[in-house]
C-alpha cells in the first residue's frame, strides 16, 4: 500500500499544480504563501492530505475575508470615509479573527505534533492548516485593506 502511495505521489502534486494554475492570478499568490511557508519551516514536501488543509485555508480564509468586508461595508454606509472605514473595520474584526485563528491552531497543535495513536498519518493537514492559519492573519487584517485601498479608484495614499 506504502508503494502505491509513493507512486501516485507525483502524480496528485501535478494534479495539484494544476489546480493552482487553473486559479485565478489574484488568489495564486496567497495560495502559495501558506504552503511556501510550511515547506520552508519544517522542510517537508506536499502530500495530499496536505493539500486537502491547503484548500480548506482557501475556504477559511475567504470566510474571514467576507466577514471583514461585511463589517467594512457597514462602517462604509454609517457615513464613514474609506480608509476610516477600512481602519475600524479591522479594529472591529481583529479580536474575532484573531482568536479564531488562535483556537483553530491550538486545536490542531497535538495533531501536528503527532501526539496521539495515529496522528502521524494526519500531520501534514495539521500543518498545512496551521501554517495558512498563520499566514492568513496578517494578510486579511494588513494586506488586503493596503491592497483595497491602492485599487479604489480615485483614492491616493
Amino acid at each position: 500500500m506504502g508503494r502505491m502511495l509513493n507512486s501516485i505521489g507525483p502524480l496528485l502534486g501535478l494534479l495539484m499544480v494544476i489546480g493552482l494554475f487553473s486559479l485565478s492570478s489574484e488568489v495564486r499568490p496567497f495560495f502559495l504563501t501558506g504552503a511556501n511557508f510550511k515547506i520552508i519551516l519544517i522542510q517537508s514536501v506536499i502530500v495530499a492530505i496536505g493539500a486537502l488543509g491547503m484548500t480548506m485555508i482557501i475556504g477559511i480564509v475567504t470566510e474571514v475575508a467576507i466577514f471583514y468586508f461585511t463589517e467594512f461595508d457597514d462602517v462604509l454606509r454609517s457615513g464613514c470615509p474609506v480608509r476610516r472605514a477600512l481602519i475600524e473595520a479591522g479594529q472591529n474584526r481583529l479580536r474575532p479573527i484573531a482568536m479564531t485563528t488562535l483556537a483553530a491552531i491550538l486545536t490542531l497543535l497535538p495533531l501536528a505534533f503527532a501526539i496521539g495513536q495515529g496522528s502521524a498519518m494526519q500531520q501534514p493537514l495539521a500543518i498545512a492548516i496551521i501554517s495558512g492559519l498563520v499566514v492568513q492573519l496578517p494578510l486579511v487584517l494588513l494586506v488586503m485593506p493596503s491592497v483595497y485601498l491602492v485599487f479604489e479608484k480615485g483614492h491616493r495614499l
